[in-house]
């Protein structure tokens, strides 16, 4: 479950690359939704993506949006980050399982390097026997900002 980090433009190259192959049309509006999840380092909800494709392609409907990340999640280039009250984010730079740390106020979300889980990851199949596919670790709690206030 080792990853290498990718390059922003590798990610977008890589994204462009999964569409083609399946046949896909890249309109100016695909390629900036591609563009945003690409260089995203916040996670950000389809929302956020519709309302930054939206500033350079105003006719830009949700539906098209909602779509394109759907589609991006089905070939495994989109992490999707659910969340129980529906508010789903995504990691379009880092579309594999890795941990995350989670503001329970400002739901910023940030991706710790942990070296060790890799060893976690030995340990539970040692102790279940469980071939591991995919898994999610994700840490509750204040992020510096809203500690400050």
């Amino acid at each position: 479950m080792s990853h290498d980090p990718l390059t922003n433009a590798q990610r977008l190259e890589r994204m462009l690359d999964r569409l083609k192959e399946q046949g896909l049309r890249i309109t100016p509006q695909r390629l900036e939704i591609l563009r945003i999840l690409s260089e995203s380092v916040g996670h950000p909800s389809v929302e956020d993506i519709h309302a930054k494709v939206r500033a350079k392609f105003p006719t830009t409907s949700l539906a098209t949006t909602y779509k394109t990340v759907a589609l991006l999640k089905d070939l495994d280039e989109v992490l999707e980050l659910g969340f129980a009250d529906g508010s789903n984010r995504y990691d379009g730079n880092k579309p594999y399982p890795h941990p995350h740390v989670i503001c329970t106020v400002c739901r910023k979300i940030m991706d710790p390097d942990l070296s060790m889980l890799r060893d976690m990851t030995e340990e539970v199949v040692r102790e279940t026997g469980f071939r591991i596919t995919t898994h999610r670790l994700d840490f509750f709690g204040l992020c510096p900002d809203c500690q400050k206030k």
